[in-house]
């Protein structure tokens, strides 16, 4: 194996290790979550057998009736079951984005500059993307 395919497996392995590590910590933070929920130890927004009376609905008609925050009011919430595992699911996607975070520095340090820019365009596009930029509101 030459140098190039070595350097390649090295930032390849960093990115699977910290991939890895991420989603575990993830499904693990989001099965206490939904254990919270189902168990009550949490209070939810909205009671568990009032759900079946809004899963037809509209968003529009769902957020009016509800009073359920959008965008990224959520996040006042973070106190009730419901919301709790949401911010398990943002957690999880930003795995990929803290994955792509950690191999720029490797990449510089193999003079791997292009690579490294390229990561760094994805973190950007994720960030965006997360933001609501491009959000058709």
């Amino acid at each position: 194996m030459g140098l190039e395919e070595e350097n390649d497996a090295r930032i390849q392995d960093l990115y699977a290790r910290w991939l890895d590590f991420g989603t575990r910590a993830g499904f693990a933070a989001s099965l206490v979550a939904f254990l919270l929920y189902v168990s009550g130890a949490v209070p939810p927004f909205l009671a568990l057998d009032a759900l079946p009376q809004y899963w037809g609905l509209p968003v529009g008609e769902f957020l009016r009736q509800t009073g359920a925050p959008s965008g990224w009011r959520w996040l006042d919430l973070l106190g009730r079951a419901e919301y709790l595992n949401l911010a398990c699911m943002a957690l999880l996607c930003l795995v990929t984005l803290l994955c792509y975070l950690r191999i720029v520095p490797a990449l510089l340090g193999l003079g791997e500059r292009l690579q490294a820019a390229l990561a760094l365009a994805q973190v950007l596009v994720l960030v965006a993307a997360a933001s609501g930029l491009f959000a058709g509101n």
